[in-house]
């Protein structure tokens, strides 16, 4: 994944998706002691198996249940509770709510799997205005996927590692990649066609410019 500024402040949101290699997960969540941990309703119940302490809980709390709320209450978990008739999903209202605490970059948990209209729907917040100052990044098991805004970034990885480069909203236009095996060029990744998937790294980081538009990058581990 993209390498980051240690001072950058970072919270961590659970999301109630299915968890691929919880394992995997909680090793990398390793690196983020002390960072504030965020429910959206629901994902509270990953909190125990990722050995997590949550600090808030926030959504329309209609999945979560009344003594699991009650119990999270008792062992001094915030609540900030939304209207059950409302226009965000409760992912959408506990990025916002880290927006609003000062996060600059947020660790997604829980955001795939399960409903397919929600896990898309999840991916597509990357773009919410409200989050362009803010690097967010979801984690599926050892899989990271995150937006690559102009002028690019500088991806971390292994040789072998595999990167998928995706546009959204609109065509990526000035795409460029150094050290991938299969080299774009001040090219044009119009939505649609699959050019951008499965690059694989030649070196242990690699760097993608764009001049205009949205690239949601995906790093796996390995050759995919």
């Amino acid at each position: 994944m993209a390498s980051e500024p240690e001072a950058k402040r970072t919270a961590v949101v659970l999301v109630n998706g299915l968890i691929d290699e919880v394992e995997a997960v909680r090793v990398r969540l390793d690196g983020l002691h002390g960072a504030p941990v965020i429910a959206a309703d629901a994902g509270a119940r990953h909190a125990e198996a990722l050995d997590l302490r949550l600090d808030v809980v926030v959504g329309d709390l209609d999945s979560l249940g009344a003594d699991a709320l009650a119990r999270l209450r008792a062992a001094g978990v915030a609540v900030e509770q939304a209207p059950i008739h409302k226009d965000e999903t409760d992912f959408e209202l506990a990025l916002l709510y880290a927006v609003r605490e000062g996060a600059e970059r947020i660790v997604v948990v829980g955001a795939l799997g399960g409903r397919l209209d929600m896990a898309l729907a999840n991916i597509l917040l990357l773009v919410h205005p409200a989050l362009a100052p803010v690097r967010v990044e979801l984690w599926n098991g050892r899989q990271t996927a995150w937006l690559i805004r102009p002028p690019g970034d500088e991806v971390v990885g292994e040789p072998g590692d595999t990167l998928s480069l995706i546009p959204l909203g609109d065509a990526a236009v000035g795409v460029t990649t150094h050290r991938l095996a299969y080299p774009l060029n001040d090219e044009t990744l119009p939505i649609g066609p699959a050019r951008g998937v499965s690059n694989v790294f030649e070196a242990d980081s690699a760097r993608v410019d764009l001049r205009a538009g949205l690239l949601l990058a995906v790093h796996t581990p390995g050759h995919a």
